[in-house]
């Protein structure tokens, strides 16, 4: 039988006890920064930058395999992690027969990063995994995308970017969909929480949108997921009940903002947790993440 996401987030809720008492204590940054996982199946590079590649996890046996594309976060910065500490989740994905798509990209502080680079990069990386789909056994119909944090932009970014216009550096005639979105602790309306993004990562919008132009003159047009509706998509919005980086304020304001844009959205609130239980397999919060991964690629509860 097969249960919406709706319905299976009433029983997350109705399931587990809503209490940060029943949970260990929040991880910490170091605790994020510390995570790790085995190495890929295969690395694919999708551009010459040091840091334009993806991994593929692959589970064993025959496929076609459901695919999660991950984005990792870190405030857009390579100060803070990026695709190794991905690498936690990936692991536990492949374990349950599911395929991973680990992305790295161009930051803001990296060469060619920032706009309209990190998110060519994006468009590339999933270009080659298009690419790669057949060979590797990748069933692209059934699809998630999940990102943390800045991954949760990129991810919602994502969904929407077939609305981006044919003016914008960003734009592509044609392009892998993504219609699954899991966005943990992520801030993609660029315009409403530019405040936020700047007190909680030190961001300039401007790093993330560019800056406006005589040919460009909003910068969240093609930028802001929240722009791009609606899409077709689906989204979760999974957040912390203790994240102070993406508050659960934000995360029902953009679940608003898609479902009256005609979008479906949902919201997660992991109860007890940090902005980095949020993408650790290792934690108390995954039992409740796990669920919802499934129920979006079309897999049986567990």
């Amino acid at each position: 039988m097969k249960i919406s996401l709706r319905s299976l987030l009433s029983t997350l809720f109705s399931s587990v006890l809503l209490s940060s008492a029943a949970f260990a204590a929040p991880m910490t940054l170091a605790d994020y920064l510390a995570l790790t996982g085995p190495g890929p199946t295969a690395t694919f590079a999708y551009g010459s930058a040091p840091s334009q590649f993806a991994e593929l996890y692959r589970p064993a046996g025959a496929g076609p395999f459901p695919v999660v594309v991950l984005v990792h976060g870190g405030c857009w910065t390579v100060k803070y992690g990026g695709i190794t500490q991905m690498r936690n989740v990936a692991a536990a994905l492949v374990a349950q027969g599911i395929a991973v798509w680990n992305i790295e990209y161009r930051r803001v502080d990296e060469e060619g990063g920032g706009y309209p680079g990190t998110y060519l990069d994006i468009n590339a990386a999933l270009d080659k995994l298009g690419a790669e789909a057949a060979a590797q056994q990748l069933d692209t119909a059934r699809l998630v995308a999940m990102g943390h944090s800045a991954g949760g932009q990129l991810v919602q970014w994502m969904a929407g970017r077939g609305r981006i216009a044919r003016s914008s550096p960003l734009f592509q005639s044609s392009s892998l969909p993504v219609r699954e979105v899991i966005s943990l602790g992520g801030l993609a309306d660029l315009r409403r929480e530019k405040d936020l993004i700047k007190s909680s990562c030190d961001r300039d919008i401007a790093q993330l949108a560019g800056s406006p132009s005589s040919t460009r003159a909003d910068i969240y047009a093609d930028t802001s997921a929240a722009e791009l509706m609606p899409n077709g998509s689906r989204t979760v919005l999974v957040t912390g009940e203790l994240d102070t980086v993406s508050p659960p304020r934000a995360a029902h304001d953009y679940a608003a903002r898609a479902r009256a844009a005609g979008d479906r959205a949902e919201v997660l609130i992991l109860p007890g947790a940090s902005h980095y239980d949020e993408i650790a397999a290792s934690s108390a919060s995954w039992t409740l993440i796990l669920p919802v991964i499934r129920t979006a690629l079309g897999l049986k509860p567990l």
